[in-house]
């Protein structure tokens, strides 16, 4: 079995939502032969050397997991573009470009976080555009830790501005979609970022192409996406099957 999951946002103030994941990690991610995270594990992430306890635990957790014969593989969201090979060697990861063709003996897939594609957001674009740019990161990361911090503060403010009753986050651009599915040979294509779990069924020069768009987490549930080596089911993770 194979795992696809995404936007967790774990942080101090979900833990909920961490108490699922470390549960799962512990649990029924074992009995997976591989875990993909496309994107957004963390809430906001500045850097690999801001150490506190929250988050190495989380390492740990997933080192755990990896120690025990879980192959688990990393893809940046929005939020946690900064992760970098110092974590993914903590944690017994193993970092995805964005996006990645996953060729399996029984299918293929195309993975990604799923942002590129929200080109009908001017301000999200603009935004993404800068803080996946190189140099930007690395003058980012050579910043003090202090700066760093509040940085992480103010991207969880803007986010939590978002969080209200009725907020839609902006979807997939339809063209560019498609064309994105016919650049990657009309393979199953799995993502998050929008927060709006669904499979949606594309008609591409005369082929059917599956879309998955995986499940946010929350503090009394979250989801997996689980390959079978014949087909896909969504798998619900809830409060009460931890302890």
């Amino acid at each position: 079995m194979i795992f696809f999951i995404s936007d967790l946002h774990l942080s101090p103030r979900s833990p909920g939502a961490t108490a699922l994941f470390l549960h799962f990690l512990a649990g029924r991610a074992r009995q997976a032969k591989a875990l993909y995270i496309l994107g957004d594990l963390f809430e906001v992430w500045v850097g690999d050397d801001i150490d506190d306890a929250y988050h190495s635990a989380i390492i740990a957790s997933l080192r755990a997991a990896s120690d025990a014969g879980l192959n688990v593989y990393l893809m940046h969201g929005n939020r946690d573009f900064a992760l970098g090979q110092q974590f993914a060697t903590a944690a017994g990861a193993s970092l995805l470009p964005d996006p990645y063709d996953l060729a399996l003996p029984e299918w293929s897939f195309v993975l990604s976080h799923g942002d590129a594609l929200c080109l009908d957001d001017p301000a999200y674009v603009a935004y993404r555009s800068r803080v996946r740019d190189p140099a930007w990161l690395q003058k980012m990361l050579d910043r003090p830790r202090l700066f760093r911090r509040l940085l992480g503060r103010y991207i969880r403010w803007r986010s939590s501005r978002k969080r209200t009753p009725g907020y839609v986050y902006p979807d997939l651009n339809p063209a560019a979609t498609d064309d994105f599915i016919r650049a990657h040979g009309y393979t199953t294509f799995i993502h998050g970022h929008t927060h709006q779990p669904a499979k949606h069924d594309h008609i591409i020069d005369g082929i059917h192409v599956e879309r998955w768009v995986l499940a946010d987490w929350h503090d009394d549930r979250g989801e997996c996406l689980v390959w079978d080596g014949e087909a896909l089911k969504r798998e619900a993770i809830v409060a009460e099957n931890r302890p």
